[in-house]
């Protein structure tokens, strides 16, 4: 019964998020509209930020789900196809959960502070996105194009963590291509759901699809 009440609680508070912001939200409101009084709630999540803290985890458990799905469907040494099933899974779960995605990655939450509990979480998509990296470095086929800088020397501390953490083998300046793809596949979907595109882009599936292609190839994969 805890369980259910809480997942209610989360349903209201989504239906907040898309009508009031994560800034606006307000225990008080969803204890009224649940018809309860404050204090009860505040038996489920002391805080506002606890309550954030679940929907962010439960945010990003989600689209780190839908990504593992995607790579799991495409055959293990097609990286290539792995990388687009992936990233389009980042921008369809986006596009269906854009209240979500915009807690996630949009703008910080004022005064809100995000607690350990929810790095494993954040970190499950992104570990996806690299191991097809790793995989195609271990067998061979990733082949970074020539003519780009390398990164700079105060790079290297940075990288040895994002080595420790989910690139293991992989040199400092695939590391970096990699950083830099995974922002510019955010930015790219951050742009069309916050509506940065509006009146410039028409075909925003096909743009994304020339992101996916170039990012890959500028990270190693195949053309």
């Amino acid at each position: 019964m805890r369980a259910e009440l809480m997942g209610e609680i989360t349903d209201v508070v989504r239906r907040h998020l898309a009508r009031d912001g994560a800034a606006g939200l307000s225990l008080r409101a969803v204890a009224r509209e649940m018809g309860m009084v404050s204090s009860a709630i505040y038996r489920y999540y002391p805080s506002r930020d606890d309550l954030l803290t679940a929907l962010i985890i439960d945010g990003y458990n989600a689209v780190g789900e839908a990504v593992e799905r995607a790579d799991a469907a495409c055959p293990r040494d097609d990286h290539l196809a792995r990388w687009f099933a992936t990233g389009h899974a980042i921008r369809d779960w986006a596009l269906a959960h854009p209240h979500e995605y915009a807690l996630l990655y949009g703008s910080p939450v004022p005064g809100y502070r995000a607690p350990e509990d929810t790095i494993a979480p954040a970190t499950r998509t992104a570990v996806v996105l690299c191991g097809v990296i790793g995989d195609a470095c271990q067998t061979g086929t990733l082949d970074p194009p020539s003519g780009f800088p390398p990164p700079a020397e105060s790079f290297a501390p940075d990288a040895a963590l994002i080595r420790e953490q989910v690139m293991p083998d992989l040199p400092d300046a695939v590391i970096a291509r990699m950083v830099t793809a995974w922002a510019s596949l955010l930015g790219n979907v951050s742009f069309e759901l916050f509506g940065q595109f509006n009146n410039v882009i028409t075909d925003r599936a096909a743009l994304f699809d020339h992101t996916l292609r170039s990012l890959g190839r500028y990270v190693g994969l195949p053309a």
